[in-house]
């Protein structure tokens, strides 16, 4: 018995770090985002190139291996569809938005809200995933959420940006839908990270090229645009949604939210190294508040637990 608590234990905290480093790529994305659209590539249109270029590396990764082919071929109508449905949420949606909202507000802005999501996590894991929070748990999202808050208020707000905090805020109730459903996937369908990733994301990723190339058109990129492209398609898309995916084995939707959190402390470090931004010491006391509920939801109490069994 201690064997396998042993055994989940190391599993865990695998998981944990896979996940942490996922979210350090997704937070360079942020600055690479910024950068690209900086150089005039249009929001959604950049976005649809991502997903739609990780798709592609994906896919030749997923037809290199035989019974992954097969997989696909006996995939039941019931499966597409709720592969489908993953892919417009957490990728035509969710990502759309996430690029549109950074065409419109600070990186810093967005990631503030995209702190939001764990409590919108926390509310329907329970009644999707069954995976109901515990009362420390909750207390680890509201110190993070607590610590977000202090990091970045009073913001200023001014003309033309309402829209861009409409546009996150859906981004972000769109994300958590898609962190629940990915993770009922995961754990029922019995398919691999790499095939939930790579056809999710073809659907989604593809979707959201369409759309950008018919509402704000495709655009010539020069040398180092595609660089950026690339770069996010293969590591920070191809390679960090399947780490992803496997880190949701293990984790549950509200640990997988919290850590998501830790982007609001790499933003701001990335931030200040690329982008010149100083961290005051306000700052730093709200990133320690994010860590601190970080690792509080990571906390299992065993005794507790083996009483509930």
């Amino acid at each position: 018995m201690s064997n396998n608590n042993t055994s989940h234990e190391k599993a865990r905290i695998s998981a944990v770090l896979i996940a942490l480093l996922v979210t350090f790529l997704w937070a360079s994305s942020f600055i690479l985002i910024k950068f690209g659209l900086a150089d005039g590539i249009p929001p959604v249109t950049f976005a649809g190139l991502r997903y739609s270029f990780g798709f592609l590396t994906l896919l030749l990764l997923t037809l290199s291996k035989r019974n992954r082919r097969n997989t696909l071929k006996s995939l039941s109508g019931k499966m597409w569809m709720k592969l489908t449905l993953l892919g417009i949420l957490f990728y035509t949606l969710t990502q759309g938005a996430n690029f549109l909202s950074l065409s419109l507000l600070p990186a810093n802005t967005v990631s503030l809200i995209y702190n939001f999501g764990p409590f919108v996590i926390a509310l329907g894991s329970g009644l999707i995933t069954k995976e109901t929070p515990t009362l420390v748990q909750w207390l680890g999202v509201l110190l993070s959420l607590v610590g977000a808050l202090i990091y970045f208020l009073p913001l200023e707000n001014s003309a033309g940006q309402n829209l861009g905090y409409l546009v996150a805020l859906i981004s972000v109730l769109s994300n958590a839908i898609s962190n629940l459903l990915g993770r009922q996937i995961n754990l029922k369908s019995g398919l691999s990270p790499v095939l939930i990733t790579t056809i999710s994301m073809g659907i989604g990723g593809l979707s959201l090229l369409i759309l950008g190339g018919l509402t704000q058109g495709f655009v010539h990129l020069d040398f180092s645009q595609w660089l950026i492209v690339a770069w996010l398609a293969v590591v920070n898309t191809a390679f960090a949604f399947t780490l992803w995916n496997t880190a949701l084995r293990t984790l549950s939707a509200v640990e997988a939210g919290i850590i998501n959190n830790m982007m609001l402390i790499q933003v701001a470090l990335l931030s200040w190294v690329f982008l010149d931004e100083s961290l005051s010491s306000k700052q730093i006391f709200a990133m320690v508040l994010v860590i601190i509920g970080m690792i509080i939801v990571q906390i299992r109490y065993q005794g507790l637990k083996g009483l509930q069994e």
